[in-house]
């Protein structure tokens, strides 16, 4: 199997479905077990916080979801398929087109402006240049930063760069968003301001999300609370009755 594309349908599949992910690394003599038994599901339009101490597993959680590290052991199926079982020119394509990608540190490229880095995820996969750039403008228009095209990050400020960062991850209309402390490196206010911005998106656009956060007071407004202790799930709960409280 050389694709890992499934038709969109209104089955009951999970979005994604983690089965008993385990992830260890071999440091010298040591193997540090890092994820420990991972079992859950996202369904899709989910918004989800992972929260957890410096070294439950949450980054390590996040990068193997994006495909960017495998599992030791276990599985993780996207709309069934296992994403892990085709070729990695393959799993490339499916990472582009179907995740995208919100970090503490946006990874902005520095000599592109907005526009061009919001739209550079589109020219990757060939999208028409036209179609590209009014998909980004439209992207950066709704984050609030039309009168920001042409800057380069440079020329923007920590809340604008994640703006770029967040419309950059939406360009490729992605059925899952992956978001590693995304206001870990903005002030308490812009937090704020950023977060409803990911929830007004989740709204908006149907996608899902899943967000590696320290914040509990904004982990309290998404769908669902994943805590993450020691490799493995604490705690799996539903927020819908009780967001925003």
């Amino acid at each position: 199997m050389n694709s890992i594309d499934t038709p969109k349908s209104a089955t009951p599949t999970p979005l994604v479905l983690v089965d008993n992910l385990q992830r260890s690394f071999n440091m010298g003599p040591q193997t540090v077990h890092v994820l420990n038994g991972i079992t859950m599901t996202i369904q899709r339009g989910e918004m989800v916080a992972i929260i957890g101490a410096s070294g439950a597993g949450k980054s390590t959680l996040l990068h193997i979801l994006g495909t960017l590290d495998r599992p030791t052991k276990g599985e993780v199926l996207f709309e069934g398929r296992n994403m892990f079982k085709v070729s990695e020119t393959a799993l490339a394509s499916f990472r582009n087109r179907r995740i995208g990608f919100v970090f503490q540190f946006h990874h902005l490229l520095p000599e592109f402006t907005a526009l061009e880095n919001v739209s550079l995820p589109a020219l990757i996969e060939k999208t028409p240049k036209h179609t590209a750039i009014e998909s980004a403008k439209s992207l950066l228009s709704e984050v609030g930063l039309s009168h920001r095209f042409d800057h380069k990050p440079g020329e923007l400020s920590g809340g604008e760069q994640q703006r770029v960062a967040v419309a950059r991850a939406l360009i490729r209309q992605p059925d899952l968003v992956l978001a590693d402390e995304p206001t870990g490196n903005l002030d308490t206010h812009t937090g704020d301001e950023l977060f409803d911005l990911l929830r007004k998106l989740n709204e908006t656009h149907g996608t899902a999300f899943i967000i590696v956060t320290h914040n509990e007071k904004l982990s309290h407004q998404t769908d669902r609370l994943i805590h993450l202790q020691d490799g493995q799930i604490l705690e799996d709960r539903s927020l819908k009755n009780s967001s925003g409280s």
